[in-house]
């Protein structure tokens, strides 16, 4: 175990975390909403710091990342425990494991059976990056935020070594560690599950969504980050006007035009599986929502061999990044470039 940062002695032996913004209140022997941050005996330690549950070697586009350093290679690195708590999580399997007792209820799912990891150390991490070819190194599949110390420890090893860091994050996240971890990180993808607090709480339990458009806000303005923004669109939950329409616009305001997003297919599970995926007519219309918004890039997310899943020159409107799920087929960008039109097309990092 490794003693966690952002926490204070709060008496009695109880300590306050102030990793994220639940900024929860510690028992002796309890642990935080997330599961993997303990207070054993007064001190607040990392229960994850090292932990490997899935490690895989992707395409920076699988992350999604369109517009950062396409047909690239990233390790990328899961642990276990999230300060969310999605009943539509893909990875609920690793995501909803409690290492720790929480003095309040916190799951919504039960795991019986224990998730086995394997110890990665930061070097190791760094090695095996280098090993398999890979320009860049992710944390991603559960959230980086409750792993914060590893990732800390990492992405400071990767930037000495020439590697690119992203985040894969729902962005709940409290202003000094990402400014701590700001340095460090290139690419911060994040996801916005919807644009209320009354559907944060009942997609998520958490209470307020306005900290993870801050952290977002902050991660580019702030530290330069190439930020990327995801929403699953799930029926009845999310895919209201209103709220399709506050995302769109408060990305092209706050993030400004060039910033892409994600519209994504929902797969019913857990507490949604009573649900049926999301229509592509839905999804087209998230699109054309975005489009009137002003911004210039919007994608339809699992939705394999749709138009909307390759990039076209805001400008000419030419196809200069045509993909097939994952992998980039068609390039058409000369030195930042449209190789049509030669407009700029700022917001890339190549």
């Amino acid at each position: 175990m490794v003693e966690a940062l952002f926490y204070e002695k709060a008496g009695e032996g109880k300590v306050r975390c102030h990793l994220c913004p639940h900024n929860c209140l510690i028992l002796p022997d309890k642990s935080g909403f997330c599961g993997v941050r303990k207070n054993i005996d007064g001190r607040l330690e990392s229960l994850v710091y090292g932990k490997v549950s899935s490690a895989a070697v992707d395409p920076i586009e699988k992350k999604p990342l369109f517009h950062f350093k396409p047909s690239t290679l990233v390790f990328s690195l899961g642990a276990l425990g999230c300060n969310m708590h999605c009943g539509h999580c893909q990875n609920w399997n690793i995501s909803h494991v409690v290492l720790a007792e929480s003095p309040k209820e916190c799951k919504v799912f039960e795991i019986d059976v224990e998730k086995p990891t394997e110890y990665v150390s930061p070097e190791k991490a760094i090695q095996l990056a280098l090993q398999y070819d890979c320009e860049g190194i992710a944390w991603t599949y559960n959230e980086p935020t409750v792993w914060f110390e590893y990732t800390l420890d990492t992405a400071k090893l990767a930037k000495a070594k020439g590697l690119y860091t992203v985040y894969v994050t729902n962005g709940y996240i409290n202003q000094e560690p990402l400014d701590m971890i700001g340095p460090y990180l290139d690419a911060y993808r994040v996801d916005v599950k919807a644009f209320s607090d009354e559907t944060y709480k009942k997609l998520a339990k958490v209470p307020h969504f306005k900290p993870v458009l801050d952290s977002a806000v902050r991660a580019k303005r702030k530290w330069g980050m190439h930020v990327e923004i995801v929403t699953n669109i799930i029926p009845s939950i999310n895919d209201d006007e209103q709220q399709l329409c506050g995302i769109a616009s408060w990305i092209k305001n706050d993030l400004g035009e060039d910033t892409p997003w994600h519209v994504t297919r929902f797969t019913p599970c857990l507490e949604y599986k009573h649900l049926t995926p999301t229509s592509q007519e839905t999804l087209e219309r998230a699109y054309e929502i975005g489009k009137k918004a002003g911004l210039k890039y919007v994608y339809l997310g699992n939705m394999p061999m749709h138009s909307f899943e390759n990039t076209y020159c805001p400008k000419c409107g030419a196809l200069i990044i045509e993909r097939e799920g994952f992998d980039v087929i068609n390039y058409n960008i000369d030195s930042g470039k449209c190789s049509y039109c030669s407009c700029d097309l700022p917001g890339f990092v190549f």
